[in-house]
């Protein structure tokens, strides 16, 4: 399938063989508006095995939780974050600073630009790239954006159309829009992490708890959305508390529990209407995020909103089965271990408790 053409203005990417790498990113700071990232830095060090790979990433929301996850990534050599907010000259001044910081820090040979939109990563790349004598890259979305980088690739629209593919496009796909300037196609790439010491102990330590040790598997559950104004995407508790029930009324297993702390009372009201026998630990407020991904990694199958963990688990290769209150084509991962149903009644119910026998099943 033939990728999108590319719009060459100083530079050959056969040319480009960059040791460091810079990776512009600007975006809200949830788990998986990050995580999904992932896929393009896999992507990129299976390029560039010898480069490392630095995440830059700008957000309103500077001192997210997930800020912990990402700066332990396997992939990422080091991960910088700023407050995009400039308000006014002063802001633009701190931000400049701290984007010579980066630099000086990273000393970046390629800058990658992933925003399509808005001109302030755009003069960003172009700034560092005359700072530092790196080549930059990004997307060519609308007139003279392309002015700021030595090779961009043409807008989202036109990569979509050149791949097939619908839009909006799928998050993870988003972030090649840019890498098709290097000529790199994602290919089926998976997002992905890798537990982190903290992960591994905490694993360690769940499978000794009483009613979890023993137990021959176990089926996480994160009914998450408690954030203001997520409601609406959360799946029914009615729902979830009858796929569980009849899901271990046919397979032995012990039931954990996620979520925030503020989630608490909502793994509360589920267990109010949870009419199984198997044993439930609630962890909700117990573990921090790194701590999070050892208990997922621990389960045969989770089951989640379209939240954080979701993403989480799907980048660890555990069995995930995602449930929408809405169809959402680009919040869905597509692989073998993964099922994304839209989940709006009780009536969903077959369908939602076929996909999840089917994939704890194959969990072995």
């Amino acid at each position: 399938m033939p990728g999108a053409p590319l719009i060459p203005l100083h530079a050959d990417s056969a040319a480009i063989q960059p040791r460091s790498i810079l990776l512009i990113k600007a975006h809200s700071a949830g788990v998986g508006d990050l995580l999904r990232s992932s896929a393009a830095w896999r992507a990129l060090r299976n390029r560039f095995p010898y480069a490392e790979l630095h995440l830059w990433f700008l957000t309103r929301d500077p001192g997210a939780a997930s800020e912990q996850l990402i700066a332990r990534h396997h992939l990422l050599a080091s991960f910088q974050v700023s407050d995009k907010r400039t308000q006014g000259i002063a802001g633009w001044k701190r931000l400049l600073r701290e984007a010579s910081a980066v630099a000086s820090r990273t000393r970046p040979d390629l800058i990658v630009d992933f925003e399509p939109n808005g001109f302030r990563t755009s003069l960003l790349a172009r700034i560092l790239g005359r700072q530092t004598g790196a080549k930059s890259i990004g997307i060519a979305e609308v007139p003279f954006r392309a002015w700021c980088y030595n090779l961009a690739a043409p807008s989202a629209g036109t990569y979509a159309r050149s791949h097939g593919m619908a839009v909006p496009l799928e998050y993870a796909e988003r972030d090649f829009v840019a890498l098709a300037a290097l000529g790199i196609a994602r290919g089926g790439t998976p997002i992905e992490l890798q537990e982190t010491e903290e992960g591994r102990g905490f694993r360690a330590r769940l499978l000794e708890q009483p009613g979890i040790k023993g137990a021959q598997r176990l089926v996480g559950l994160n009914i998450g959305c408690g954030t203001a104004g997520a409601e609406g995407k959360r799946p029914p508790l009615d729902l979830l508390a009858q796929l569980v029930t009849e899901l271990q009324r046919r397979h032995a297993f012990a039931l954990v529990l996620t979520g925030a702390p503020f989630e608490q009372e909502i793994n509360r009201h589920f267990l109010a209407r949870f009419q199984g026998a198997c044993p439930v630990l609630d962890l909700s407020g117990h573990t921090s995020i790194l701590e999070l991904a050892g208990a997922i990694k621990a389960c045969s199958l989770f089951i989640s909103s379209d939240s954080g963990p979701y993403h989480m688990a799907v980048a660890l290769r555990v069995p995930t089965l995602a449930l929408f209150r809405s169809t959402s084509s680009e919040h869905y991962h597509s692989h073998g271990w993964v099922q994304c149903l839209v989940a709006r009644d009780i009536q969903s119910l077959p369908a939602v408790l076929k996909a999840a026998e089917g994939l704890f099943c194959e969990a072995g």
